[in-house]
């Protein structure tokens, strides 16, 4: 492997003689991703990017997508603008190896080709954090987890009541709202959301693609999402709580016509509607002085597609999940906590056929810490699959910290597996010759991580990197006979991960990361498609007043291989690109403020995946009221 060089320099990062103190510095994260209980950053091995509701603020960021592209690690894939169907390569892994968490429900669809969850459906306008935990994960989270997991969580209410609105608009036809009511009266805290995303001329499909003197016609997409998180205080040691999301959305967009192959762009728009409901209610109780805390949930999730192709027939996706989960922590010691989870999960696909699968799941960890500097959690996950019967995944992740040089090792290793998803198992295609495999295995990984963070100049500068390698094994794909799908696939991915992190002033901050990815598929023994191996993010935040801040993110990813847009030219390189934001945000009264940004910037024109635009130069303004 072809190990980058971690050089400051590089970066165009320096130090200012201004530096600082250590008591200055923000408390530190606590996460829970990791171990499925809070824990103090410096005490996790595995890595994990935290992403706060400040920061997604201060950049103004609308959608998911927009969110996810810098975190290292991740490669976002979305077929044009805003609403387009989004996919997550995370470490190299597939675009189903992710897992996704809202406020404990897991959203994948049990309904689409690969059971993955469309991150471009998901507005931002409630989210309080996301924990973005990379690496293989089963051994707490099941099935999935095998790149990793996206745990987002969505505002609470607590104190006075308190309300929020903010109105926009801009370039691409952009009118965007959103309100925010959240408080506690007593022993219920509340708090309750409405967003709506408009953008109604995001230009995606490339001229070039066009037949001569056909029109280009623009993408039209609009979101309306409703969110809501309730919890009431019985006692100090008991609460119950309640959220529900519901997603309607409705996105227009130029399909293929395959009257010729190649295809071109068809002249008539598609149409996709999307309705999603996400619920979960929950019980919590301390008992025995805090020695045993426990949850037990119940959640459902159901998600309707309808997709209209003006050369085909209207065709519907319907698939539901349902789950009951408890999860119980036991504190053994005072350096030693013992977290113990069930789960029952069943799945449904109502349309296009009937099919269900039904999972059992049991898992345990400790958390253990030895002495003042080393920590570690172990974890051991059985599931049972009415499908294909049992699989045992662990992990066992440590980490040393010598806080005299302010220096952290850490280490990581653990298995992971993907399930075969109900269409793989069921679905057929006899009039082109094409049949499911109800005898399908799950796909299969193992991988390990070594790293290393230093905090230099009483925290001033922090650096870290990361080597990471996963073996896949196993994997579904097309048999070689054309007719099925087949468990033969192997790959193998490997890279290394790196930050810089400077408070160079009080008032500013950089952050550099750059990821190295290599991803091989071991049975043709070529790179695996839309895997960039380099990309590199610098975000810039600035609080120039206390009333006025700027912040400026760069992103650069370097080509990769990809098929154009219907792949009849299977292999090519695809050209890299960088792009650069801007925002602003101007507190006008402390109930008043303004803000504007502006996308791309320079205007960079780029193809990812390749066939379909992604926006040029948009600018953006608006208003927002605090009462």
């Amino acid at each position: 492997m072809r190990t980058p060089r971690f050089i400051l320099t590089a970066l165009g990062l320096s130090l200012v003689a201004s530096h600082a103190s250590a008591e200055d510095a923000a408390p530190e994260p606590i996460l829970v991703s990791a171990t499925r209980i809070p824990t103090p950053e410096s005490q996790i091995a595995s890595s994990v990017t935290l992403i706060t509701a400040e920061q997604i603020e201060a950049r103004q960021q609308r959608l998911l997508p927009e969110i996810l592209k810098e975190v290292p690690g991740v490669n976002i894939v979305q077929t044009g603008g805003p609403g387009g169907v989004t996919s997550i390569f995370m470490r190299g892994t597939n675009n189903s190896h992710t897992k996704v968490f809202i406020d404990g429900i897991d959203v994948g669809d049990p309904s689409s080709s690969n059971a993955s969850f469309d991150f471009g459906q998901m507005q931002a306008m409630d989210i309080e954090r996301i924990e973005v935990l990379r690496g293989p994960q089963s051994g707490l989270y099941g099935s999935d987890a095998v790149g990793g997991v996206i745990d987002i969580t969505t505002r609470s209410g607590n104190g006075p009541l308190r309300a929020q609105a903010y109105l926009e608009g801009g370039s691409f036809d952009t009118f965007n709202q959103a309100a925010n009511l959240n408080g506690a009266v007593d022993q219920l805290h509340y708090s309750a959301n409405i967003g709506h995303f408009h953008s109604g001329e995001t230009p995606v499909t490339p001229l070039e693609l066009l037949l001569p003197g056909e029109k280009r016609n623009d993408d039209y997409y609009d979101n309306i999402t409703a969110s809501t998180k309730f919890g009431y205080d019985v006692t100090s040691n008991l609460d119950f709580g309640l959220v529900a999301r519901y997603t309607d959305s409705h996105l227009r967009l130029t399909g293929d016509d395959f009257s010729t192959f190649p295809s071109f762009p068809a002249a008539q728009q598609s149409a996709s509607n999307t309705n999603e409901y996400y619920g979960r209610a929950f019980a919590h109780l301390r008992a025995f002085d805090g020695l045993l805390d426990q949850t037990l949930g119940i959640a459902y999730t159901r998600k309707r597609s309808a997709n209209y192709d003006p050369q085909g027939p209207l065709t519907l996706n319907t698939g539901e999940r349902s789950k009951i989960d408890w999860r119980g922590t036991v504190k053994l010691a005072e350096s030693q906590s013992l977290v113990l989870g069930a789960e029952h999960q069943r799945d449904d696909i109502s349309q296009p056929l009937s099919a269900d699968i039904r999972v059992n799941a049991g898992y345990a960890e400790l958390n253990s810490q030895l002495g003042a500097s080393f920590f570690s959690a172990l974890n051991v996950r059985y599931d049972n699959n009415s499908r294909f019967g049992g699989k045992v995944t662990y992990r066992f992740a440590p980490t040393y910290r010598i806080a005299a040089t302010g220096t952290r090792l850490e280490a990581s290793v653990g298995t992971a597996f993907k399930a075969p998803t109900l269409s793989e198992l069921f679905q057929s295609f006899p009039a082109f010759f094409f049949f499911a495999n109800p005898n399908l295995k799950p796909e299969t990984s193992v991988g390990y991580d070594l790293g290393l963070e230093q905090t230099v100049v009483d925290g001033v500068v922090t650096a870290g990197v990361t080597y990471f390698h996963n073996r896949l094994r196993d994997l579904i794909d097309v048999a070689p006979t054309g007719d099925t799908y087949a468990n033969f696939g192997r790959a193998s991915t490997q890279g290394v991960e790196s930050f810089v992190e400077v408070h160079p002033i009080n008032t500013v901050t950089v952050r550099a990361d750059y990821t190295y990815t290599e991803a091989t598929d071991e049975i043709l023994h070529q790179e695996l498609l839309r895997r960039p191996k380099h990309k590199i993010t610098v975000d810039t935040h600035w609080q120039a007043l206390d009333a006025l801040s700027f912040d400026v993110s760069v992103l650069t990813v370097t080509s990769w291989v990809d098929g154009n847009r219907d792949f009849s030219t299977p292999r090519f390189d695809a050209p890299g690109y960088t792009t650069a934001n801007l925002s602003g945000n101007y507190a006008i009264t402390p109930k008043l403020s303004v803000f504007a940004r502006v996308n791309n910037m320079f205007d960079r024109r780029y193809q990812n995946p390749t066939g379909y635009l992604q926006p040029g130069v948009g600018a953006f303004a608006g208003i927002k009221a605090n009462l």
